[in-house]
């Protein structure tokens, strides 16, 4: 994004190391045609996983994928109801719908932006199955919370880990404490491919199994299937690419943290509000929210003066064209709805200078003076 004088993203910042390990591995691999579940496969699940500190991580092709596949491993399917948070990135929701079962919504919290546990439990029913917590924008879920929850009415827990890799909640990271944790390493997320990728991280030694033989036809052996499965699949290319990426993680981490105190203590008395109620450890700061009134204006503003802010989820999830059948309508779950309208997107990634964060703070500051 060469236009912007601070871009959203810096991909070569990512791949320290390019020349000298990556693109030999690369090379190699393209020449030897180990393309479908190779050894790097192997090697980055092993490592994605001791990473984590849970037992199993099956890499597939697609975060939305690891949501489709664990569900459909856990046996969730036509006449269940998941629980989920309304304001969120479309996949969580999808997921549900493809399994053949209904996803049912709950709002926010105003302060940290993530499910409401309260209105959580008071959506469930006797047909709920389910519940999909999404650590949004970076910052974990209160998990025990959760699991006291999900224990009180024998629910499956699932996390929507995709833009909270290496975030904990409670002393462990996100995605280990639960049934299945769903990972996306899409481009654009703290720990990215380059292209599509996906993993599920779980403890559970024969649900493992069988998530192994779902992703690939729903085979163990060439032309023996054991089951209708699905073809979606880590490939070594972007298990290489993880792989080259994922020692650098806890550093590009404390460098976002860093990037985000710096813009909470530069934009203190500001008009503005954070999303709140992270401990340490708790927030990794995929993105960036700042929350104000004025946000379309803003974000004119910014854009205007080569910053490139941006707007994520303007519409929640029951206002969506693709789930009008949930029968929700305007009012339903104001929060998600407030935020949908208030939000926007500073941006932040590791290598971000000096100057491009004086470039961002000096933008809105001087947007509040006009």
């Amino acid at each position: 994004m060469a236009e912007y004088r601070v871009g959203r993203y810096d991909y070569p910042g990512q791949l320290p190391g390019l020349d000298e390990d990556l693109l030999p591995a690369l090379r190699e691999t393209l020449l030897r045609g180990d393309y479908v579940l190779g050894a790097a496969v192997d090697r980055f699940e092993r490592a994605f996983a001791g990473y984590l500190g849970a037992r199993h991580a099956v890499g597939v092709n697609s975060g939305t994928d690891a949501l489709i596949l664990a569900l459909h491993a856990l046996g969730v399917g036509p006449g269940d109801e998941v629980i989920t948070v309304g304001n969120t990135f479309h996949a969580s929701a999808q997921a549900v719908v493809r399994v053949g079962a209904k996803p049912v919504l709950a709002d926010c919290r105003p302060d940290n932006y993530l499910l409401d546990l309260g209105q959580a439990e008071a959506a469930v029913t006797p047909r709920t199955r389910a519940i999909i917590v999404v650590h949004l924008f970076g910052q974990s879920v209160d998990m025990a919370a959760v699991h006291r929850l999900a224990q009180r009415h024998g629910l499956l827990v699932l996390e929507d880990c995709a833009q909270a890799v290496g975030a904990y909640s409670g002393g462990a990271r996100v995605g280990t404490t639960s049934d299945a944790g769903c990972w996306s390493f899409a481009p654009s997320k703290n720990l990215a491919a380059a292209g599509d990728a996906g993993a599920i991280s779980l403890n559970d030694d024969d649900l493992a199994a069988s998530l192994r033989r779902l992703r690939h036809f729903g085979q163990d052996k060439q032309n023996e299937h054991q089951t209708v499965g699905f073809n979606s699949r880590l490939d070594t290319v972007q298990a290489l690419v993880l792989g080259h990426k994922l020692p650098q993680l806890d550093e590009w981490t404390r460098q976002r943290v860093a990037i985000a105190d710096a813009y909470r203590e530069r934009l203190a008395g500001l008009p503005v509000s954070f999303q709140d109620g992270a401990g340490p450890g708790e927030h990794v700061y995929h993105l960036f929210q700042l929350r104000t009134e004025r946000r379309d204006a803003l974000v004119a503003h910014l854009r205007g003066a080569g910053i490139d802010a941006v707007v994520r989820y303007p519409h929640p999830i029951h206002l969506q064209e693709a789930f009008a059948s949930l029968g929700h309508r305007r009012g339903d779950f104001p929060v998600a709805e407030d935020l949908a309208a208030t939000t926007l997107c500073l941006p932040l990634f590791p290598s971000m200078t000096a100057d491009q964060i004086d470039l961002v703070c000096d933008g809105v500051r001087e947007f509040f003076a006009r």
